[in-house]
């Protein structure tokens, strides 16, 4: 019975890993100089925030945080005058915990919570839905948000209320 509870146990812990290395992305960190096309900072500072998007052609841009992301994201013609939503080849973020680049579109989103990154209130992203529930509770997080739910309304929320 013991056996069997270990091996049940290291099969659980081999997929679970299994799973994490295939979210984790291979994304070139940011430069000294890069500065986040949204904020103007210098997002080699703040390497547990960094976020990224990168084109087909290679071209990358990286962010401050998750927030500046979606700005980014929702008025590419403002930052990023003849780039195109279709010749984007990853979005990246920066999982909370495991400090790994993850895939933006399937991570999970905490809105409301005490932890600030660079620029104030912050989207924090996480890479498993259990992350982002265990983190809402420990963070006194209000929302937990997917990809497709961070609006701009969601990110004025941020600037502006805080939450």
């Amino acid at each position: 019975m013991r056996r069997l509870l270990a091996l049940a146990l290291f099969a659980w812990l081999a997929a679970w890993s299994a799973v994490a290395a295939a979210q984790a992305l291979a994304v070139a960190k940011p430069g000294p100089r890069d500065l986040c096309p949204v904020c103007g900072m210098l997002v080699s500072k703040y390497p547990n925030w960094v976020a990224s998007v990168v084109y087909k052609d290679g071209h990358a841009h990286h962010f401050d945080g998750a927030k500046d992301l979606f700005k980014y994201l929702h008025d590419l013609p403002r930052y990023a005058p003849g780039h195109r939503r279709e010749d984007i080849a990853t979005i990246a973020v920066t999982d909370f915990y495991g400090l790994e680049r993850i895939d933006a579109r399937r991570a999970w989103y905490v809105t409301g919570s005490d932890v600030l990154g660079p620029m104030g209130h912050e989207l924090v992203p996480l890479a498993t839905q259990a992350d982002a529930e265990d983190f809402l509770k420990d963070h006194k997080g209000r929302r937990i948000l997917r990809f497709a739910d961070v609006m701009p309304d969601v990110l004025k929320a941020l600037d502006a209320v805080g939450h």
